[in-house]
């Protein structure tokens, strides 16, 4: 079966890597806020070429960060093979933590609606899934305080977003520093009564 880049003319498959590296590196640095015209423009394309290979910016995204999510997908899978659940909950926080410290973008896709985008969302659900039943069995061993909810998850991304914008290049030390606070306050024998919970959906973010 031949694949999407191989029915491609030689040059349009160029153009289509080319655009894809650029808005790569612009969202990695920059964040989802960079215009489709100045990821053309960076490409030295224009912005009907762009639209002809990706026809909104939601394709775009979802593209460049296919591998990402896969890497991310993986990571949890792996975690969830991991016999002690307190370990294997802690080690997902503490990488998706740090992939966010390097790659504002990223984290930006993973919060943001992306409609039309099938597949980046089927590796989101089952990312979505698998992080539920880590969280599951590490309440249920005891180590997860019993009030920590899934979408907390969200409050972590935002908190460690803001070390991001505002820790330049101590971003991913002081992103660890957050982060093993934030684990030693979700141990069940660290629990006092939290605020109410707030309900806070991925998709926190639209393009």
């Amino acid at each position: 079966m031949t694949t999407k880049s191989t029915r491609l003319r030689a040059d349009a498959a160029a153009n289509h890597a080319q655009l894809l590296e650029v808005a790569r590196q612009a969202f990695r640095d920059q964040g989802l806020g960079v215009s489709m015209s100045a990821v053309a423009r960076r490409a030295g394309l224009g912005v009907a070429t762009l639209y002809r290979h990706f026809p909104s910016k939601g394709d775009l995204v979802a593209e460049s960060f296919a591998a990402p999510m896969g890497e991310c997908v993986g990571m949890l899978d792996d975690a969830l093979a991991d016999p002690d659940p307190w370990r294997a909950f802690c080690r997902v926080i503490e990488e998706v933590c740090e992939m966010q410290a390097h790659d504002r973008g990223f984290s930006a896709a993973l919060v943001s609606a992306l409609p039309g985008t099938s597949d980046f969302g089927a590796l989101r659900d089952h990312a979505e899934s698998t992080f539920a039943e880590l969280t599951r069995r590490a309440k249920e061993s005891g180590d997860l305080r019993a009030d920590f909810s899934t979408s907390d998850l969200m409050l972590i991304l935002l908190a460690n977003s803001g070390v991001r914008a505002g820790a330049g290049d101590a971003a991913p030390a002081a992103s660890r520093r957050l982060t093993g606070y934030l684990l030693q306050s979700f141990r069940a024998s660290a629990a006092a009564p939290l605020p109410p919970h707030v309900a806070l959906s991925l998709d926190v973010a639209a393009l």
